[in-house]
């Protein structure tokens, strides 16, 4: 056992010449920036008082061990004396200021573009990068079942902004020498403009190398499956904005006349320097690793104090979950399993751009947004399955020995059946059966929901509908507490919940047979998952050589089966889903400010209420029933809602001491619908 020293900068109060002992753990360095106390002491329960500590770690892979070789590139990385690539990753840690009164677990956050999301999540709590107010805590929860936080720098080209997490990574060369390839940028504008960056969402571009290289060009369509027309070379040039006027730069693109709302364009050129982007699932992987393995003398970080490892991913994080899993990182170079369970949440079937060369970490796939980056792509199941068409054999799980393969929950949204591909989770090739889902495996559909629950009451943003404020989050908490359990004494979590197509629950969107609301513009068309051709080494190399890539066909994809309201009848009913006063659905169509009228908008859903009484019924000419008829008074309501949330704790889908905080919210709710529209 070596032992390592951190170093340390700033004005950090009490910490000098402290020694880490690193056994095996790759990680070889930790720069401690700020140590602090969360909310001068306060105290979280039986886990007591909280700390915040947050810094860089410093990593160090042998790309010679078999945990490493999957990393695309990991063979043209610079090394040091040792042989070993070196690299590190922000981290930020919220802990028991006593370890030995958490929960010993770590529940790690794979950040969204750099960003902490859990404890808005979990605990309700305001958004921060740096949560040090009561707000920021919410009501406490992660904190009270005495769980460590952690978040580390897995992506290296977040928005140049103060507080976000990222990765640290070398270029990969060719023996010293640049190494060049096409990378593609698509975008779509709300507004007229002449310029528009290469990156994705104000993340950083891959610099154009030569702006002149061939294979540079500029398209533009009007739908993901229409064919591109490309613009004369004349007109567009690589350039940002000063004064006003066109000047010569690598990370934006100018059209003379300007881009037009709605369009689809598309600029592929050549850059070089490519990233490592891979050694972002070795940072998790390593950092996760030493946490439960590392040295245990030490008490400034807890290296080897922590038992169990929980990830959770949100959206591109959930993502990030199964790929990691898909290359095999639950292993780490010491042939340790790393995470014990994981919560990928509302990440449908989708993979993502985080282990090849000139990866785009923030590209994703949307119905009209981001479009054939490697995201919905096969293989989609954890179970390997053979794909006819391409005579390709794969599954999630493949690469991942089973003694390393961590306990999962799949949880989703609505929409991700409607916007990213889910039911090919669970459903065959063909989308005729129902596939076998392992054992160590659970899928949690949330009925009538949208990818993140909107604020109440519920308003409009992108599309024609108002946005829905189905909130599944009690519920993930108390997934989170099986998750645990699971994890920590077997203890068998709640069944999945989810639509299938042998009871009927899971159909073709061209079957749906979605009520004839007045008012309310119902479209069959969803975001689909193709067979892409990125070239003959993406598979083999993590190398794409085909910019833009062959689209072949879509895998078939259904949607769940609704009720005569609309409203779904499978997955994780909440209790005003159970008990409802409107219609909650997946799916939200564009208005025509935001996008195509007929394409379904990014992430959102609808609340579609239910008429108050008979006669605005009958005025409406709406085919659902009013909510006079269906409860007598509001304290029948409340008394379904309570019921409804009595066989959810029962069935360990809600935690008891979220009761009144639901009923509280169910009470608002008919008071927005029926008591302030009676008046």
């Amino acid at each position: 056992m070596t032992l390592l020293p951190i170093a340390i900068r700033g004005s950090v109060a009490l910490l000098t010449a402290i020694l880490i002992p690193v056994a095996s753990a790759r990680v070889v360095r930790i720069e401690l920036t700020s140590r602090q106390p969360i909310l001068e002491g306060k105290s979280f329960g039986l886990a007591g008082s909280y700390e915040k500590l947050a810094g860089e770690l410093h990593f160090a892979v042998n790309p010679k061990n078999p945990a490493n070789r999957v990393i695309a590139d990991i063979d043209k990385a610079p090394t040091n004396d040792q042989g070993d690539v070196e690299f590190s990753s922000d981290f930020f840690m919220i802990q028991p200021a006593n370890p030995d009164r958490g929960n010993k677990t770590v529940l790690y956050e794979v950040s969204n573009r750099g960003g902490k999301g859990m404890l808005g999540f979990f605990n309700f709590a305001s958004g921060s990068l740096n949560p040090e107010e009561e707000t920021h805590f919410g009501d406490g929860f992660l904190l009270r079942e005495g769980y460590t936080l952690l978040w580390i720098g897995w992506q290296f080209d977040p928005p140049p902004r103060d507080g976000l997490m990222r990765l640290h990574a070398p270029v990969a060369t060719d023996n010293g020498n640049p190494i060049r390839g096409l990378v593609r940028s698509d975008f779509v504008v709300a507004d007229r403009e002449e310029f528009h960056s290469l990156a994705d969402r104000s993340h950083i571009p891959y610099a154009v190398a030569d702006p002149n290289a061939p294979g540079t060009q500029l398209t533009v369509r009007d739908s993901a499956e229409a064919k591109p027309r490309l613009i004369p070379r004349s007109e567009w040039k690589f350039a940002r904005a000063e004064n006003g006027k066109p000047v010569t730069d690598t990370g934006h693109v100018f059209l003379e006349g300007g881009f037009v709302p709605g369009r689809i364009y598309e600029v592929v050129y050549l850059s070089e320097n490519p990233t490592l982007v891979g050694l972002g699932s070795a940072a998790v992987r390593d950092a996760v690793s030493y946490l439960k393995y590392g040295g245990r003398e030490n008490n400034t970080i807890p290296g080897g104090r922590l038992e169990r490892a929980i990830g959770f991913g949100i959206s591109q994080s959930g993502r990030f979950l199964r790929t990691f899993l898909y290359y095999g990182f639950n292993e780490d170079e010491s042939r340790r399993n790393v995470f014990d369970g994981m919560l990928s949440h509302v990440a449908g079937g989708g993979r993502g751009s985080f282990n090849h060369r000139f990866a785009q970490p923030s590209r994703d796939a949307h119905p009209f947004m981001n479009f054939f980056y490697p995201t919905d792509i096969f293989p989609f199941t954890d179970n390997e399955q053979l794909d006819p068409e391409t005579g390709i054999s794969d599954g999630l799980m493949k690469r991942q020995k089973p003694e390393f393969r961590p306990k999962i929950f799949y949880t989703n949204s609505s929409y991700e059946y409607w916007g990213r591909a889910a039911s090919l989770i669970h459903t065959s090739v063909d989308g005729e059966r129902d596939a076998a889902i392992p054992s160590s495996s659970r899928i949690y559909l949330f009925s009538g929901s949208q990818h993140g629950p909107s604020g109440f009451p519920p308003a409009r943003s992108i599309g024609e509908q108002l946005n829905n404020p189905m909130d599944f989050r009690w519920s993930m908490r108390a997934l989170l507490s099986a998750m645990n359990r699971w994890c920590h004494d077997d203890a068998t979590p709640p069944a999945s919940r989810y639509p299938r197509i042998d009871d009927g629950t899971l159909v073709s969107p061209d079957n749906l047979g979605f009520p004839n609301i007045p008012g309310v513009r119902f479209s069959s068309r969803l975001h689909k998952a193709y067979r892409v051709d990125y070239g003959p080494e993406f598979r083999l190399n993590g190398i794409v050589t085909l910019e833009p890539p062959r689209i072949g066909s879509a895998f078939p994809m259904k949607v769940p089966a609704v009720d005569p309201d609309g409203n779904e009848v499978a997955g994780v009913k909440m209790p005003e889903m159970f008990v409802p006063l409107a219609t909650y659905t997946g799916w939200n169509l564009f208005h025509s400010r935001s996008g195509p009228t007929n394409e379904i908008s990014s992430m959102a859903g609808s609340y579609i209420p239910f008429p108050v009484s008979e006669t605005e019924r009958a005025v409406r000419n709406d085919p659902r029933q009013s909510i006079s008829a269906r409860h007598q008074s509001k304290t029948e309501y409340l008394g379904r809602i309570a019921t409804a949330a009595m066989d959810l704790i029962g069935d360990r889908l809600l935690l008891a001491e979220d009761m009144p905080a639901i009923m509280r919210n169910a009470a608002r709710h008919w008071d927005y619908r029926v008591t302030t529209a009676s008046k």
